[in-house]
């Protein structure tokens, strides 16, 4: 069987967003809709749509909605779907969906066809964190935040997980990627591995691996199965789609990441022009322009657009949504 990476460190501040993001989503569930929908449709997998999350108060907080790319501030349409992470490339789609009032925590990993059918699903323990979907569409991966595992610190840790659509291959939990930093095979009781991101050709892929307090961006070679250390203090990157960039978020202080692109070619990084703090895996909407989903002071979270180059300003994209999902 291959092997396909995917784990996450469990790293406290994280592990606590992770978690006040989903109970804050289910406390909005009654009443009015505090933004304009259109309830009951079946949403698709259309050229031109951005989906995401919707987490505006309401009796439709928590479900998949869907706006026209060109103009997001259209009334979302929202479905029956209720997903905490969602993400979508080649007309497949993975939604993952924490059980209501359950301790410990479980989810559902939902995969979904280019109708937003049910193709398969599974039940797994732990908190939704991260999903994707690769280019090709032909994996899907996600993490979930756990508890018990004896080497983390705070009584935490993370799996990650991926399913072959083709021919149909579940791999719950994966934590064996070898790697090599400064050309030596590195090997540590809490080594785990995030933030995953597949190349078109569906072998290269990029990670973020993380131990004994540090951060480091892995190459790795999904046929062959290992990875190489490129540079620290990279997380959660998210491949161009040209391949030629990543777009990540490098840790400023405890807590405070800036979002950067980094050029495969000659290592230089550009940080944003986005400064606040952005926890979250950015998405490339295009070419030249990145989409984040950024917690607010008062709860919830919003999306946001900035360019790629550093240059320009952030730009507020849809309220209260999260989670950004382009159909292509």
């Amino acid at each position: 069987m291959k092997k396909v990476l995917l784990a996450v460190v469990g790293v406290l501040a994280l592990a606590g967003a992770a978690v006040v993001f989903v109970v804050n989503a289910r406390a909005g569930d009654t009443g009015t809709n505090a933004v304009p929908v259109v309830t009951g449709q079946r949403l698709t997998l259309s050229p031109g749509r951005l989906l995401f999350r919707n987490t505006a108060a309401g009796p439709d907080s928590g479900k998949l909605a869907s706006v026209p790319l060109a103009t997001p501030d259209a009334p979302r349409q929202v479905g029956d779907l209720r997903c905490d992470r969602f993400a979508v490339a080649a007309g497949t789609g993975v939604c993952l969906a924490v059980h209501p009032d359950v301790l410990p925590a479980v989810s559902d990993v939902i995969v979904l066809d280019d109708k937003l059918g049910v193709k398969y699903k599974e039940s797994l323990p732990g908190t939704p964190s991260r999903a994707r979907v690769s280019p090709d569409g032909k994996f899907v991966y996600w993490t979930l935040f756990v508890t018990g595992d004896s080497y983390a610190a705070q009584g935490f840790s993370t799996r990650a997980g991926v399913y072959e659509v083709q021919p149909g291959t579940l791999v719950k939990t994966i934590e064996e990627l070898p790697v090599f930093v400064d050309g030596a095979r590195y090997r540590a009781a809490d080594v785990n591995y995030w933030g995953i991101t597949f190349a078109p050709d569906g072998n290269r892929f990029y990670t973020t691996l993380g131990s004994k307090g540090k951060t480091y961006l892995i190459e790795g070679d999904y046929q062959r199965f290992f990875g190489k250390s490129l540079r620290d203090n990279v997380e959660c990157p998210s491949l161009s789609p040209d391949g030629k960039r990543i777009a990540f978020k490098k840790k400023i202080s405890e807590g405070v990441w800036r979002l950067s692109v980094l050029d495969l070619a000659t290592m230089r990084e550009t940080p944003l022009a986005e400064t606040r703090s952005v926890d979250d895996q950015a998405l490339w909407q295009d070419s030249s322009t990145i989409l984040y989903g950024l917690a607010k002071p008062e709860g919830g979270s919003d999306i946001w657009s900035v360019p790629a180059d550093g240059s320009g300003a952030p730009r507020l994209l849809v309220p209260d949504g999260a989670s950004p999902a382009v159909v292509s």
